[in-house]
């Protein structure tokens, strides 16, 4: 059975449990857990020693689709530096999950990547949790590939737990799986992905051209991106956006 949502507190907080007993042996640091479905993404699951605030601003804004730390992992199988070009790229220092990292302090680290035979990318964040940015440099160097196994350990562990509570409830109810965009911001966004103009989706749906750009603006914030040009990009991308 693929398992690809993992919403079982006594389980995450398990999961929790076992990674603060091993990480703290490579120095005071602060981490993140994340896992996500790369066919189904919008709902991450994240165990972390973060502040709380800081988690549930995250998911609620599902940052981790505009998050330039998790859109690179996508693209890596080794640890990466979030001082890489490979990060720096997709960074905007004006974009709303760029300014939250700011607001709590979550501004330089690293991230171990892990991509498993479910589709789900799992990937260990950490930032330093001290202001000794050189020992936490060096910790990191010197312990990747204890981290790196960590991050397979923790992983298969949460599998294999998910996997046991699956079969032992079978035949429960399976979980409704909730749309990021309204019925409405779907079909505006569609047709804007495939080129139509505001004025053409307002005669097209018989709506006004407001409308039409007050859905748009909506998308937009809820993806936390700059400008509509940027969500429809990121609609298809991430196939988001729902053929009518």
């Amino acid at each position: 059975m693929i398992i690809d949502y993992f919403d079982n507190e006594s389980i995450n907080e398990d999961i929790k449990n076992y990674i603060q007993r091993r990480i703290k042996a490579y120095g005071d640091l602060r981490y993140s857990y994340l896992v996500m479905n790369k066919k189904t993404p919008l709902h991450p699951t994240i165990i972390s020693n973060y502040p709380l605030d800081w988690v549930r601003k995250y998911k609620k804004n599902s940052y981790h689709l505009i998050d330039p730390v998790i859109l690179t992992a996508k693209d890596k199988v080794a640890p990466f530096a979030w001082d890489d070009n490979s990060v720096i790229n997709k960074k905007s220092t004006d974009s709303a999950v760029f300014k939250l990292a700011r607001e709590y302090n979550i501004v330089n680290g690293y991230t171990f990547v892990l991509h498993d035979n479910s589709n789900n990318m799992a990937t260990l964040n950490i930032s330093n949790g001290s202001d000794d940015s050189i020992s936490f440099d060096e910790s990191i160097e010197i312990n990747k590939e204890k981290i790196q196994m960590l991050l397979i350990l923790t992983h298969e562990k949460m599998l294999g737990l998910y996997q046991s509570n699956s079969d032992k409830n079978e035949n429960r109810n399976p979980k409704i799986e909730r749309d990021i965009f309204s019925p409405r911001e779907n079909e505006i966004l569609y047709w804007a992905s495939v080129g139509k103009t505001y004025a053409e989706i307002s005669i097209i749906l018989g709506i006004k051209r407001s409308t039409v750009k007050f859905h748009i603006g909506n998308v937009v914030r809820k993806l936390g991106v700059l400008n509509a040009k940027h969500a429809i990009r990121l609609g298809i991308e991430l196939k988001l956006i729902k053929p009518i």
